[in-house]
């Protein structure tokens, strides 16, 4: 547990962060682009928070990348009215629409977690010296 406690912490702050986006609106930008770059670090976090060590930290990184892929494609698809959902919450979560830019935002919010894994990874093995 005491492993994966920053992993919750971070997950509990970024979902603010990701609520506060939504809630505040500050800009077009931070809402459209930073609010999807985020959101690759809450699932980062969340899968963290429950899945043990013994995962790839690299492969859970790039496994959201190729889910945010897929709900994105689905968004294109209109899965949320094919599939009759009626609830706007869901709907939010689900999400209604398509954006190619949003793909580019999850690379980009993968390469950030690919390489915070890499600059922790340095660190550790240099103070474990």
């Amino acid at each position: 547990m005491k492993a994966r406690l920053p992993y919750i912490i971070g997950f509990v702050l970024l979902v603010a962060a990701e609520v506060c986006i939504g809630v505040f609106y500050f800009n077009f930008f931070i809402r459209a682009y930073i609010g999807d770059v985020i959101v690759v670090w809450v699932l980062y976090c969340l899968f963290r928070s429950f899945v043990p060590k013994k995962f790839s930290s690299y492969g859970v990184a790039l496994g959201i990348l190729a889910f945010s892929f897929a709900v994105e494609f689905l968004q294109k698809l209109r899965i949320a009215d094919v599939l009759g959902i009626e609830n706007q919450f869901l709907r939010i979560i689900i999400g209604t629409s398509y954006a190619a830019e949003d793909l580019l935002c999850y690379a980009a919010g993968t390469a950030v977690t690919i390489l915070e894994i890499f600059i922790f990874r340095k660190l550790a093995r240099r103070s474990s010296k």
